[in-house]
Protein backbone atom coordinates (compact mmCIF):
# COMPACT_ATOMS: atom_id res chain seq x y z
CA UNK A 1 0.00 0.00 0.00
CA UNK A 2 1.45 3.32 -0.62
CA UNK A 3 2.33 5.39 1.80
CA UNK A 4 -0.15 8.39 1.15
CA UNK A 5 -3.21 5.68 0.73
CA UNK A 6 -2.12 4.53 4.33
CA UNK A 7 -2.22 7.81 5.28
CA UNK A 8 -6.26 8.83 4.27
CA UNK A 9 -7.08 4.77 5.51
CA UNK A 10 -5.90 5.90 8.57
CA UNK A 11 -7.56 9.05 8.64
CA UNK A 12 -11.03 7.26 8.39
CA UNK A 13 -9.60 4.62 11.07
CA UNK A 14 -10.21 7.76 13.56
CA UNK A 15 -6.02 9.27 13.05
CA UNK A 16 -6.06 12.21 12.71
CA UNK A 17 -4.05 13.27 9.54
CA UNK A 18 -6.32 14.01 6.67
CA UNK A 19 -9.36 13.62 4.82
CA UNK A 20 -10.13 10.84 3.30
CA UNK A 21 -13.50 9.84 1.54
CA UNK A 22 -13.08 6.41 -0.25
CA UNK A 23 -14.41 3.11 1.61
CA UNK A 24 -11.11 1.45 3.55
CA UNK A 25 -9.85 -1.70 3.95
CA UNK A 26 -9.64 -2.26 7.66
CA UNK A 27 -7.79 -4.92 7.77
CA UNK A 28 -4.94 -4.59 5.22
CA UNK A 29 -4.76 -1.07 6.78
CA UNK A 30 -4.00 -2.37 10.02
CA UNK A 31 -1.52 -4.88 9.03
CA UNK A 32 0.07 -2.07 7.14
CA UNK A 33 0.25 -0.26 10.85
CA UNK A 34 2.09 -3.34 12.23
CA UNK A 35 4.41 -4.05 9.69
CA UNK A 36 5.37 0.16 9.23
CA UNK A 37 7.13 -0.36 12.64
CA UNK A 38 6.35 3.51 12.80
CA UNK A 39 6.27 4.30 16.84
CA UNK A 40 3.53 7.16 16.27
CA UNK A 41 1.43 4.49 14.32
CA UNK A 42 2.06 1.62 17.38
CA UNK A 43 0.72 4.46 20.13
CA UNK A 44 -2.36 5.37 18.03
CA UNK A 45 -3.10 1.43 16.85
CA UNK A 46 -5.90 0.57 19.99
CA UNK A 47 -7.55 3.57 18.75
CA UNK A 48 -7.67 2.42 15.03
CA UNK A 49 -8.71 -1.52 16.06
CA UNK A 50 -11.50 -0.17 18.14
CA UNK A 51 -12.95 2.27 15.25
CA UNK A 52 -11.81 -1.01 12.69
CA UNK A 53 -14.21 -3.27 14.72
CA UNK A 54 -17.03 -0.34 15.14
CA UNK A 55 -17.48 0.34 12.04
CA UNK A 56 -15.01 -1.10 9.40
CA UNK A 57 -14.78 -5.09 8.40
CA UNK A 58 -12.90 -6.07 11.05
CA UNK A 59 -11.59 -9.91 11.03
CA UNK A 60 -9.08 -10.86 13.62
CA UNK A 61 -7.89 -13.67 10.99
CA UNK A 62 -8.03 -12.26 8.22
CA UNK A 63 -5.68 -9.25 9.79
CA UNK A 64 -3.98 -11.95 10.76
CA UNK A 65 -2.91 -14.16 7.58
CA UNK A 66 -1.39 -10.65 6.55
CA UNK A 67 1.36 -11.28 8.32
CA UNK A 68 4.32 -14.04 6.95
CA UNK A 69 7.30 -12.68 8.62
CA UNK A 70 7.50 -14.07 12.34
CA UNK A 71 8.09 -11.05 13.32
CA UNK A 72 5.75 -9.01 11.94
CA UNK A 73 3.15 -11.71 13.60
CA UNK A 74 4.60 -11.27 17.10
CA UNK A 75 4.27 -7.63 16.44
CA UNK A 76 0.97 -7.71 15.84
CA UNK A 77 0.10 -10.34 18.71
CA UNK A 78 1.66 -7.90 21.08
CA UNK A 79 0.27 -4.88 19.42
CA UNK A 80 -3.31 -6.86 20.16
CA UNK A 81 -2.28 -7.32 23.56
CA UNK A 82 -1.54 -4.23 24.11
CA UNK A 83 -4.84 -2.92 22.98
CA UNK A 84 -6.71 -5.18 24.94
CA UNK A 85 -5.18 -4.38 28.30
CA UNK A 86 -5.97 -0.89 26.92
CA UNK A 87 -9.69 -1.18 26.62
CA UNK A 88 -9.28 -2.96 30.39
CA UNK A 89 -7.44 0.39 31.42
CA UNK A 90 -10.13 2.69 30.41
CA UNK A 91 -12.83 -0.17 31.47
CA UNK A 92 -13.74 -0.53 28.30
CA UNK A 93 -15.54 -3.63 27.11
CA UNK A 94 -16.48 -4.39 23.61
CA UNK A 95 -18.43 -7.86 22.48
CA UNK A 96 -15.52 -8.46 19.84
CA UNK A 97 -12.40 -7.71 22.08
CA UNK A 98 -14.58 -10.51 24.98
CA UNK A 99 -14.69 -13.15 22.44
CA UNK A 100 -11.20 -12.43 21.47
CA UNK A 101 -9.93 -13.01 25.17
CA UNK A 102 -11.80 -16.15 25.58
CA UNK A 103 -9.37 -17.69 22.80
CA UNK A 104 -6.40 -16.18 24.48
CA UNK A 105 -3.33 -18.54 26.47
CA UNK A 106 -3.01 -18.38 30.08
CA UNK A 107 0.45 -16.36 29.36
CA UNK A 108 -1.56 -13.80 27.05
CA UNK A 109 -3.64 -13.49 29.79
CA UNK A 110 -0.96 -12.56 32.09
CA UNK A 111 0.96 -10.39 29.81
CA UNK A 112 -2.36 -8.22 29.25
CA UNK A 113 -2.50 -7.86 33.13
CA UNK A 114 1.47 -6.43 33.09
CA UNK A 115 0.81 -4.51 30.15
CA UNK A 116 -1.90 -2.91 31.96
CA UNK A 117 0.18 -2.66 35.03
CA UNK A 118 2.76 -0.50 33.27
CA UNK A 119 -0.17 1.89 32.01
CA UNK A 120 -1.51 2.35 35.60
CA UNK A 121 1.87 3.39 37.01
CA UNK A 122 3.26 5.04 34.10
CA UNK A 123 6.28 2.59 33.20
CA UNK A 124 7.57 2.35 29.85
CA UNK A 125 5.36 -0.17 28.03
CA UNK A 126 8.00 -3.24 26.35
CA UNK A 127 7.06 -4.02 22.66
CA UNK A 128 9.14 -6.25 21.56
CA UNK A 129 12.48 -4.52 21.20
CA UNK A 130 10.60 -1.13 21.18
CA UNK A 131 9.70 1.04 24.22
CA UNK A 132 6.13 3.00 24.15
CA UNK A 133 5.58 5.80 26.30
CA UNK A 134 2.70 5.37 28.36
CA UNK A 135 1.67 8.79 28.53
CA UNK A 136 1.85 9.28 24.73
CA UNK A 137 -0.59 5.93 24.59
CA UNK A 138 -3.18 7.36 26.88
CA UNK A 139 -2.86 11.15 25.12
CA UNK A 140 -4.03 9.71 22.01
CA UNK A 141 -6.90 7.56 23.58
CA UNK A 142 -8.45 10.37 25.21
CA UNK A 143 -7.64 12.56 22.25
CA UNK A 144 -9.60 10.20 19.67
CA UNK A 145 -12.57 9.33 22.07
CA UNK A 146 -12.65 13.68 23.06
CA UNK A 147 -13.10 13.72 19.26
CA UNK A 148 -15.61 11.24 18.89
CA UNK A 149 -17.77 12.56 22.07
CA UNK A 150 -17.50 16.21 20.33
CA UNK A 151 -18.84 14.83 16.90
CA UNK A 152 -22.15 12.67 18.91
CA UNK A 153 -22.61 16.04 20.16
CA UNK A 154 -22.63 17.92 16.82
CA UNK A 155 -24.09 15.42 15.08
CA UNK A 156 -26.89 15.52 17.96
CA UNK A 157 -27.00 19.14 17.54
CA UNK A 158 -27.53 19.14 13.56
CA UNK A 159 -30.37 16.23 14.23
CA UNK A 160 -31.98 18.93 16.57
CA UNK A 161 -31.59 21.80 14.08
CA UNK A 162 -33.46 19.63 11.28
CA UNK A 163 -35.82 18.61 13.69
CA UNK A 164 -36.50 22.02 14.46
CA UNK A 165 -37.11 22.93 10.50
CA UNK A 166 -38.71 20.47 9.81
CA UNK A 167 -41.19 21.28 12.68
CA UNK A 168 -41.39 25.16 11.27
CA UNK A 169 -41.58 24.34 8.58
CA UNK A 170 -45.59 22.04 9.29
CA UNK A 171 -46.68 25.49 11.07
CA UNK A 172 -45.06 28.55 8.78
CA UNK A 173 -44.42 29.14 5.19
CA UNK A 174 -40.76 30.09 4.18
CA UNK A 175 -41.92 33.79 4.92
CA UNK A 176 -43.44 33.44 7.96
CA UNK A 177 -40.47 31.15 9.01
CA UNK A 178 -38.15 34.20 8.05
CA UNK A 179 -39.90 37.17 10.20
CA UNK A 180 -40.33 34.35 13.20
CA UNK A 181 -36.49 34.18 12.92
CA UNK A 182 -36.02 37.93 12.90
CA UNK A 183 -38.27 38.72 15.69
CA UNK A 184 -36.40 35.36 17.48
CA UNK A 185 -32.80 37.96 17.16
CA UNK A 186 -34.24 40.84 18.13
CA UNK A 187 -33.59 42.13 14.47
CA UNK A 188 -35.43 45.15 13.29
CA UNK A 189 -38.93 44.81 11.34
CA UNK A 190 -40.18 46.85 8.94
CA UNK A 191 -43.94 48.69 9.60
CA UNK A 192 -45.68 45.87 7.21
CA UNK A 193 -43.12 42.99 8.27
CA UNK A 194 -44.64 44.42 12.27
CA UNK A 195 -48.00 43.95 10.84
CA UNK A 196 -47.93 41.07 9.26
CA UNK A 197 -46.01 39.33 11.86
CA UNK A 198 -48.87 40.26 14.70
CA UNK A 199 -51.67 39.34 12.06
CA UNK A 200 -50.82 35.87 10.48
CA UNK A 201 -47.64 34.71 13.56
CA UNK A 202 -48.53 35.84 16.83
CA UNK A 203 -51.56 33.87 17.13
CA UNK A 204 -49.58 30.84 16.03
CA UNK A 205 -46.92 31.57 18.64
CA UNK A 206 -49.18 31.90 21.46
CA UNK A 207 -50.96 28.95 20.49
CA UNK A 208 -47.65 27.31 20.50
CA UNK A 209 -46.69 28.44 23.88
CA UNK A 210 -50.13 27.78 25.55
CA UNK A 211 -48.79 24.70 28.18
CA UNK A 212 -52.14 22.87 27.65
CA UNK A 213 -52.24 22.67 24.44
CA UNK A 214 -48.88 21.19 24.34
CA UNK A 215 -49.56 19.33 26.76
CA UNK A 216 -52.76 17.70 24.99
CA UNK A 217 -50.28 17.21 21.35
CA UNK A 218 -47.43 14.81 23.72
CA UNK A 219 -50.70 12.69 24.53
CA UNK A 220 -51.81 12.34 20.99
CA UNK A 221 -48.21 11.57 20.24
CA UNK A 222 -48.45 8.21 22.77
CA UNK A 223 -51.12 7.04 20.45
Amino acid sequence: MANQALMDNLHRLGFPMMEAQEEVDANQTLAEVVKSEDTRLWEGFAVLLANAARNYNFDYDKLKSFFIKKEDLEDFKSLILLSLAMYQYYHLSFDWSNQLKKSLSPEDTTRIKELKHQLVHGKEVSLGNRRLDPFRLKQMFNNYFEKDAEKSRQLKQKHEELSLEYALSQLFSPKQKELFRKKLKGELLTKTEKEYFSRSIKKKVAALANPEIHRLAQKLMQY
